[in-house]
Protein backbone atom coordinates (compact mmCIF):
# COMPACT_ATOMS: atom_id res chain seq x y z
CA UNK A 1 0.00 0.00 0.00
CA UNK A 2 1.34 3.72 -0.68
CA UNK A 3 2.30 5.99 1.68
CA UNK A 4 -0.10 7.73 4.44
CA UNK A 5 -2.90 9.90 2.31
CA UNK A 6 -2.63 13.01 3.85
CA UNK A 7 1.07 12.93 4.31
CA UNK A 8 2.11 14.44 7.54
CA UNK A 9 -0.82 12.99 9.44
CA UNK A 10 -1.69 13.77 13.09
CA UNK A 11 -2.77 10.72 14.91
CA UNK A 12 -5.64 9.63 12.74
CA UNK A 13 -6.69 12.92 11.40
CA UNK A 14 -4.87 14.82 8.44
CA UNK A 15 -3.27 17.80 9.88
CA UNK A 16 -0.03 18.57 9.52
CA UNK A 17 2.59 20.30 11.58
CA UNK A 18 2.62 21.75 15.12
CA UNK A 19 1.27 25.28 14.93
CA UNK A 20 0.39 27.04 18.02
CA UNK A 21 -3.27 27.89 16.77
CA UNK A 22 -4.86 31.09 18.01
CA UNK A 23 -6.42 31.80 21.41
CA UNK A 24 -10.38 30.52 21.29
CA UNK A 25 -11.66 33.03 23.57
CA UNK A 26 -12.85 30.83 26.12
CA UNK A 27 -12.94 27.79 24.01
CA UNK A 28 -16.29 26.57 23.89
CA UNK A 29 -16.84 22.86 23.88
CA UNK A 30 -16.42 20.70 20.19
CA UNK A 31 -20.06 19.54 18.73
CA UNK A 32 -20.71 15.97 19.35
CA UNK A 33 -21.12 13.61 16.81
CA UNK A 34 -24.79 12.67 18.37
CA UNK A 35 -25.64 16.22 20.15
CA UNK A 36 -24.37 19.37 21.19
CA UNK A 37 -24.75 23.02 20.24
CA UNK A 38 -22.72 25.24 17.47
CA UNK A 39 -20.18 27.47 18.38
CA UNK A 40 -19.31 30.75 17.04
CA UNK A 41 -19.86 34.72 17.36
CA UNK A 42 -23.16 35.53 18.58
CA UNK A 43 -25.53 35.02 15.37
CA UNK A 44 -26.65 38.10 13.31
CA UNK A 45 -29.84 37.90 11.17
CA UNK A 46 -29.53 35.01 8.66
CA UNK A 47 -29.02 35.72 4.67
CA UNK A 48 -31.30 33.97 2.46
CA UNK A 49 -29.00 32.14 -0.06
CA UNK A 50 -29.36 32.53 -3.61
CA UNK A 51 -29.45 28.88 -5.86
CA UNK A 52 -26.31 27.64 -7.14
CA UNK A 53 -25.73 24.69 -9.62
CA UNK A 54 -27.87 21.60 -8.99
CA UNK A 55 -30.37 23.76 -6.01
CA UNK A 56 -32.86 21.63 -4.97
CA UNK A 57 -35.49 24.16 -4.29
CA UNK A 58 -36.62 25.17 -1.17
CA UNK A 59 -38.12 22.35 1.81
CA UNK A 60 -38.61 22.55 4.95
CA UNK A 61 -35.63 20.32 6.19
CA UNK A 62 -32.60 19.33 4.45
CA UNK A 63 -32.93 16.89 1.93
CA UNK A 64 -31.06 13.42 2.82
CA UNK A 65 -31.37 13.44 6.43
CA UNK A 66 -33.54 11.56 8.18
CA UNK A 67 -35.30 13.01 11.76
CA UNK A 68 -32.53 11.64 13.95
CA UNK A 69 -30.03 13.48 11.88
CA UNK A 70 -31.40 16.46 11.88
CA UNK A 71 -32.24 16.53 15.45
CA UNK A 72 -28.69 16.98 16.12
CA UNK A 73 -27.91 20.10 13.73
CA UNK A 74 -28.33 23.09 16.63
CA UNK A 75 -31.21 25.06 16.42
CA UNK A 76 -29.72 28.41 15.31
CA UNK A 77 -27.48 26.78 12.41
CA UNK A 78 -28.52 28.39 9.07
CA UNK A 79 -25.72 26.25 6.89
CA UNK A 80 -25.33 23.00 6.53
CA UNK A 81 -22.67 21.05 4.55
CA UNK A 82 -24.00 17.44 4.00
CA UNK A 83 -21.44 14.72 2.81
CA UNK A 84 -22.69 11.87 2.18
CA UNK A 85 -20.72 8.68 1.84
CA UNK A 86 -21.72 6.30 -0.87
CA UNK A 87 -21.53 3.17 1.93
CA UNK A 88 -20.64 2.43 4.80
CA UNK A 89 -17.18 1.43 3.58
CA UNK A 90 -16.70 3.62 0.85
CA UNK A 91 -14.53 5.83 0.26
CA UNK A 92 -16.40 7.50 -2.31
CA UNK A 93 -19.33 10.65 -1.96
CA UNK A 94 -20.97 13.50 -2.45
CA UNK A 95 -21.01 16.94 -0.98
CA UNK A 96 -23.79 19.67 -1.19
CA UNK A 97 -24.00 22.93 0.99
CA UNK A 98 -27.99 24.19 2.38
CA UNK A 99 -29.29 27.08 3.42
CA UNK A 100 -31.70 28.09 5.97
CA UNK A 101 -34.28 31.35 4.86
CA UNK A 102 -36.82 32.47 5.61
CA UNK A 103 -39.99 30.91 7.32
CA UNK A 104 -37.45 28.27 8.29
CA UNK A 105 -37.09 27.07 4.49
CA UNK A 106 -33.49 25.65 3.59
CA UNK A 107 -32.23 26.06 0.28
CA UNK A 108 -29.70 23.86 -1.73
CA UNK A 109 -26.92 26.77 -2.77
CA UNK A 110 -23.83 24.90 -4.36
CA UNK A 111 -23.37 21.13 -5.05
CA UNK A 112 -23.54 18.69 -5.37
CA UNK A 113 -20.11 18.15 -5.57
CA UNK A 114 -18.03 14.78 -5.58
CA UNK A 115 -16.15 14.00 -2.15
CA UNK A 116 -13.83 11.67 -0.63
CA UNK A 117 -13.55 10.39 3.06
CA UNK A 118 -11.40 7.65 5.05
CA UNK A 119 -10.31 4.38 2.64
CA UNK A 120 -12.16 2.34 5.22
CA UNK A 121 -15.49 4.59 4.73
CA UNK A 122 -17.45 5.31 8.00
CA UNK A 123 -17.92 5.46 11.50
CA UNK A 124 -19.75 6.41 14.61
CA UNK A 125 -17.19 5.40 17.33
CA UNK A 126 -13.81 6.76 15.09
CA UNK A 127 -10.52 5.87 16.74
CA UNK A 128 -7.15 6.58 15.66
CA UNK A 129 -5.84 4.66 13.39
CA UNK A 130 -9.18 3.08 12.05
CA UNK A 131 -9.25 4.60 8.29
CA UNK A 132 -12.68 5.62 8.48
CA UNK A 133 -14.24 9.23 8.99
CA UNK A 134 -16.45 9.84 11.93
CA UNK A 135 -20.22 10.12 11.25
CA UNK A 136 -21.95 13.17 12.60
CA UNK A 137 -22.85 16.58 12.83
CA UNK A 138 -19.66 18.78 13.84
CA UNK A 139 -19.10 22.76 13.87
CA UNK A 140 -17.26 24.61 10.64
CA UNK A 141 -15.62 27.76 12.23
CA UNK A 142 -11.75 27.75 11.56
CA UNK A 143 -10.08 27.83 8.22
CA UNK A 144 -6.28 27.62 7.11
CA UNK A 145 -3.83 26.75 4.70
CA UNK A 146 -0.65 26.91 3.06
CA UNK A 147 -1.75 29.51 0.56
CA UNK A 148 -3.43 33.00 1.27
CA UNK A 149 -7.07 33.45 2.22
CA UNK A 150 -8.93 32.98 -0.57
CA UNK A 151 -11.46 35.60 0.63
CA UNK A 152 -13.42 33.88 3.63
CA UNK A 153 -15.35 35.03 6.57
CA UNK A 154 -13.61 32.71 9.00
CA UNK A 155 -10.21 32.85 10.28
CA UNK A 156 -8.58 31.84 8.64
CA UNK A 157 -4.36 30.99 9.45
CA UNK A 158 -2.11 30.80 6.93
CA UNK A 159 0.49 28.92 7.57
CA UNK A 160 3.68 26.62 6.21
CA UNK A 161 3.23 23.95 8.52
CA UNK A 162 0.18 22.91 6.05
CA UNK A 163 2.84 21.75 3.09
CA UNK A 164 2.15 18.33 2.22
CA UNK A 165 4.47 15.98 -0.06
CA UNK A 166 4.27 12.05 -0.33
CA UNK A 167 1.71 9.91 -2.28
CA UNK A 168 -1.61 8.53 -1.13
CA UNK A 169 -3.27 4.66 -1.41
CA UNK A 170 -3.16 5.06 -4.60
CA UNK A 171 -0.07 6.21 -5.29
CA UNK A 172 -1.51 9.88 -6.23
CA UNK A 173 0.35 13.24 -5.16
CA UNK A 174 -0.28 14.74 -2.25
CA UNK A 175 1.42 18.09 -3.21
CA UNK A 176 -0.99 20.69 -2.23
CA UNK A 177 -3.73 18.78 -0.38
CA UNK A 178 -3.49 21.56 2.67
CA UNK A 179 -3.38 24.65 0.35
CA UNK A 180 -7.18 25.26 1.93
CA UNK A 181 -8.36 23.29 5.13
CA UNK A 182 -11.20 23.95 7.23
CA UNK A 183 -11.45 22.05 10.68
CA UNK A 184 -13.95 19.67 11.23
CA UNK A 185 -14.68 20.60 15.07
CA UNK A 186 -14.32 16.93 16.23
CA UNK A 187 -11.98 16.16 19.23
CA UNK A 188 -10.83 20.00 18.82
CA UNK A 189 -11.02 22.89 20.45
CA UNK A 190 -13.24 25.33 18.21
CA UNK A 191 -11.60 28.95 17.90
CA UNK A 192 -8.47 27.49 17.31
CA UNK A 193 -5.85 26.83 14.15
CA UNK A 194 -6.20 23.65 12.46
CA UNK A 195 -3.16 23.06 13.57
CA UNK A 196 -3.74 23.46 17.10
CA UNK A 197 -3.20 19.56 18.97
CA UNK A 198 -5.49 20.21 21.90
CA UNK A 199 -7.45 16.79 21.73
CA UNK A 200 -10.25 17.31 24.56
CA UNK A 201 -11.70 13.74 24.12
CA UNK A 202 -7.88 11.87 24.02
CA UNK A 203 -5.76 11.15 21.37
CA UNK A 204 -7.07 7.55 20.80
CA UNK A 205 -10.50 8.76 19.77
CA UNK A 206 -8.54 10.15 16.60
CA UNK A 207 -7.66 13.95 15.40
CA UNK A 208 -7.18 16.40 12.79
CA UNK A 209 -9.96 15.71 10.93
CA UNK A 210 -10.33 18.40 8.13
CA UNK A 211 -11.90 19.25 4.60
CA UNK A 212 -9.22 20.06 2.33
CA UNK A 213 -8.54 19.76 -1.07
CA UNK A 214 -8.98 16.15 -3.34
CA UNK A 215 -5.85 14.52 -3.97
CA UNK A 216 -7.74 12.46 -6.09
CA UNK A 217 -7.76 9.22 -3.26
CA UNK A 218 -9.21 8.41 -0.54
CA UNK A 219 -8.31 9.96 2.87
CA UNK A 220 -6.83 8.91 5.87
CA UNK A 221 -9.66 10.44 7.70
CA UNK A 222 -10.66 13.97 6.73
CA UNK A 223 -13.17 14.73 3.64
CA UNK A 224 -11.71 15.99 0.25
CA UNK A 225 -12.72 18.47 -2.16
CA UNK A 226 -12.01 19.30 -5.29
CA UNK A 227 -9.57 22.27 -5.04
CA UNK A 228 -12.07 24.91 -6.99
CA UNK A 229 -14.69 23.82 -4.63
CA UNK A 230 -12.60 24.61 -1.55
CA UNK A 231 -12.45 27.61 -2.55
CA UNK A 232 -16.16 28.33 -3.13
CA UNK A 233 -16.90 26.57 0.48
CA UNK A 234 -14.93 28.80 2.42
CA UNK A 235 -16.11 32.15 0.45
CA UNK A 236 -19.68 30.68 1.10
CA UNK A 237 -19.09 30.12 4.69
CA UNK A 238 -21.00 32.66 7.07
CA UNK A 239 -19.61 32.68 10.68
CA UNK A 240 -22.97 34.29 11.44
CA UNK A 241 -24.82 31.63 10.51
CA UNK A 242 -22.86 28.77 12.69
CA UNK A 243 -22.40 26.45 10.12
CA UNK A 244 -21.92 22.82 10.73
CA UNK A 245 -21.20 19.53 8.71
CA UNK A 246 -23.41 17.07 8.58
CA UNK A 247 -21.24 13.78 7.40
CA UNK A 248 -21.60 10.34 7.09
CA UNK A 249 -22.42 7.30 4.66
CA UNK A 250 -26.32 7.38 3.34
CA UNK A 251 -27.98 4.92 5.51
CA UNK A 252 -26.81 6.67 8.39
CA UNK A 253 -28.02 9.95 7.17
CA UNK A 254 -31.16 8.73 6.45
CA UNK A 255 -31.98 7.57 10.46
Amino acid sequence: MAALSCGALLLTGCSAGAGSGRAGGGGPAPLNAKAGSATGPSARPPIEGRPGPGTAGEVAAVPGLGPGTRARIPARTRQALVVTGAGRDSSAGTAALHQQGAQGVWRTVAGPWPAHNALRGWTDDHRAGDLRSPIGVFGLGDAGGLLPDPGTALPYDQDIEFGDSGTGYLDESLEGSFDYVLAIDYNRVPGTSPLDKTRPLGADKGSGIWLHVDHGGPTKGCVSLPRGRMRELLRALDPRLRPVVVMGDAASLRG
